[in-house]
């Protein structure tokens, strides 16, 4: 019985991705958003294939952790695990901001997300960044570490930016779909 419910589930997930990949052309993403994989989601379909089969997807919020903090963070996340992290010794003074690096923990740090859930490299791995320029990154980075089954949700947390430069086009927050500002520490990123 376990096996055929697990199947049921798995079925379900691949329909919502193949719904949803027939309808999307991901050739008119930018480059910085596309992936080896070629795994896209919106993040309204992020949101329902989460809320289909919550215990069968890791959901992950891949931005810095002041972004979850002062931001906010999707209800639906599993966890916060930064793919870049600000190194607030370092100023950018192109991109007027902190240097960001990359999270030399961050293939281990979704490993242990996965084994915790009880899921393998096997499973459906969603990654949401701020706008998807990261979360395409990350979603490289996990498919090159073995990952069979990653996607990037090409319009994040916030979106992209209208003409006026401000996230008002797309994304979750946009979507209205539900977040908060009330980070938990079970998805808080932890170094300790």
């Amino acid at each position: 019985m376990k096996k055929i419910v697990s199947l049921v589930v798995t079925l379900l997930l691949v329909s919502t991705s193949l719904l949803h990949a027939a309808s999307f052309d991901a050739s008119t993403l930018p480059k910085k958003k596309q992936t080896i994989a070629g795994k896209y989601l919106s993040a309204k379909d992020a949101y329902e294939m989460v809320v289909k089969a919550p215990a069968k997807v890791l959901f992950l919020d891949v931005r810095t952790p002041a972004e979850t903090l002062y931001v906010g963070i999707a209800d639906q996340v599993d966890l916060n695990i930064p793919y870049m992290l600000n190194d607030y010794s370092t100023w950018d003074a192109k991109k007027h901001r902190f240097q960001m690096s990359p999270n030399s923990a961050f293939t281990m740090k979704v490993a242990e997300a996965l084994s915790a859930k009880g899921l393998d490299k096997n499973d459906p791995v969603v990654v949401m960044c701020r706008s998807g320029s990261r979360s395409a990154k990350a979603a490289n980075l996990l498919t090159e570490a073995g990952y069979t089954d990653v996607y990037s949700v090409y319009d994040g947390f916030e979106g992209d930016k209208d003409k006026q430069g401000h996230r008002t086009v797309n994304g979750w927050k946009n979507a209205d779909l539900p977040w908060s500002y009330k980070l938990t520490k079970e998805k808080a990123y932890l170094t300790f």
